[in-house]
């Protein structure tokens, strides 16, 4: 089956040059949300680099790196038409879970693991994962700078800070993209990171654009999810808001259905109206182990919806029960 190949877009004004959608990579080969048939997995990213996506993202913290060593073959066989973004500073091998590590010594320690897990000489894209706020970030970024002045990264980005420190870090280094969650159910960073992004010419990298997977319509009820899935310990899949949140799809099922689409392509192509309604690049990473749904979310790029549409989908963000993480000082909704 062939699909076509989608459009190309440029991460910041100097960033490089990627596929409008991009690929999130945290599912593969972990079990964060359920098991992986590598087979199919392998299978997958291949079919991703036929349909024009160029970026994947991973980072140290992913399985301990153990998602980065699964990725490794795959980058290096197809390094030249792969741009690969990892990230340091939440846990790893050499952190404990869920903490966060900003200083130079372990940033110097942790480009080096990735490069090697990765099977590569230079990082395309390298984000701070999350904000140590006892360091400044100016200094943080100061150390990201040294790595690519010695060759080892190419571009940097940012994921979960506040508009301000995005500013602060702009001062220092060109920032090439921002990576935050940004669906139809989680908006916050629409109200200071966005615009502060598209007046820096910083392009947005949207994780979890599906919801975790509550916005494809097709999610099974949290209390059925594998033991170990990341999601049982988030508020929107706990008690009893999941069920409520779920209630909150009719408005995609209605244009789902008007444009013989998917839920997940309809929430997709909300994300990528973005651009233009914000001025910026957008390119989400939806993350997948399955060909076929690859497809699915890709055939959101051709998909442009019109401003009755926008505005019907506009309004579910109100409704969702449940902020996006238990301690929202992890993202940059909740320092702001």
């Amino acid at each position: 089956m062939t699909h076509t190949v989608i459009e190309q877009v440029r991460l910041g004004g100097e960033g490089p040059l990627v596929g409008i959608q991009g690929f999130g990579a945290m599912g593969i080969g972990t079990s964060y949300y359920g098991q992986t048939d590598e087979a199919e997995a392998r299978a997958t990213l291949d079919r991703a680099l036929e349909l024009g996506i160029t970026l994947f993202d991973t980072a140290n913290a992913y399985g301990g790196g153990a998602n980065e060593e699964f990725l490794g073959p795959f980058v290096a066989a197809n390094r030249e038409r792969v741009v690969i973004a990892t990230k340091f500073g939440l846990g790893s091998e050499r952190l404990p879970a869920g903490h966060i590590d900003n200083s130079p010594a372990y940033i110097r320690a942790a480009i080096d693991d990735s490069l090697r897990r990765l099977r590569i000489e230079q990082v395309d894209l390298y984000y701070m994962h999350r904000r140590d706020e006892q360091i400044p970030i100016e200094d943080t970024v100061g150390v990201m700078a040294d790595l690519v002045a010695a060759g080892k990264v190419a571009h940097l980005g940012l994921s979960e800070v506040t508009a301000d420190e995005l500013r602060a870090a702009a001062s220092v280094h060109r920032i090439a993209a921002v990576e935050s969650e940004w669906s139809l159910f989680s908006r916050d960073i629409e109200n200071r990171v966005v615009p502060a992004a598209a007046e820096l010419g910083v392009a947005l990298v949207p994780y979890s654009p599906l919801g975790r997977g509550i916005l494809t319509g097709a999610l099974a009820a949290a209390t059925t999810l594998d033991a170990d899935d990341v999601r049982r310990n988030l508020p929107r899949f706990a008690g009893n808001n999941d069920d409520a949140n779920r209630r909150l799809l009719d408005p995609l099922r209605t244009i789902a259905t008007s444009r013989q689409a998917t839920l997940a392509q309809i929430a997709l192509a909300w994300l990528h109206a973005q651009a233009d309604v914000f001025g910026l690049p957008v390119v989400p990473i939806p993350g997948t182990r399955s060909r076929t749904r690859l497809e699915e979310n890709t055939g959101a790029t051709r998909i442009h919806l019109t401003p009755d549409e926008l505005d019907q989908l506009d309004r579910i963000a109100d409704q969702v029960v449940g902020d996006r993480y238990a301690d929202m000082k992890f993202a940059s909704g909740g320092r702001e």
